[in-house]
C-alpha cells in the first residue's frame, strides 16, 4: 500500500511538472518577421525626416538580453530608439511585433541576431 501511494504521488508530481513546462512563457506572441519589417520602416522614416543620422538601424536585437527587451517594451521606454513621435504613433500590434523581433533575437536567445 505504501509503495502504491509513493508511486502515485511521484507520477502525479511528474505530470504536473510536465504540464506546467508545456505552458511556460515563450515570449511575446507577435509576428517577429513583421516586427523586423516594421522596425526598419520606422527607422527609415526617421532618417528621411532627419531625426537620426544613419539610414541603417543602429540598435540590434542582440545588443540586449531578453529580460532587458522585456523591460523596455513593457514600460514603453523607447527613448533609446530616438524618434519618439514615430514610436508613439505605432499601434499596439506593431509594437508587439517589434517586441517579438527584438525578444526572439536577443543576445541570450537561442537564435541571436548576428548581423545588423
Amino acid at each position: 500500500m505504501f509503495k502504491k501511494s509513493i508511486l502515485t504521488i511521484t507520477v502525479l508530481i511528474f505530470s504536473i511538472v510536465s504540464f506546467s513546462m508545456a505552458f511556460a512563457y515563450q515570449g511575446p506572441d507577435g509576428n517577429k518577421r513583421k516586427g523586423k519589417y516594421t522596425y526598419r520602416k520606422v527607422f527609415k522614416a526617421c532618417a528621411a525626416a532627419g531625426m537620426i543620422e544613419s539610414a541603417t538601424p543602429t540598435i540590434s536585437p542582440a545588443d540586449k538580453t531578453m529580460g532587458q527587451w522585456k523591460n523596455i517594451f513593457e514600460n514603453k521606454t523607447f527613448d533609446e530608439f530616438k524618434c519618439t513621435d514615430n514610436w508613439a504613433a505605432l499601434s499596439d500590434t506593431d509594437i508587439l511585433d517589434i517586441y517579438s523581433y527584438f525578444y526572439h533575437h536577443a543576445s541570450d536567445s537561442p537564435t541571436p541576431a548576428k548581423c545588423q
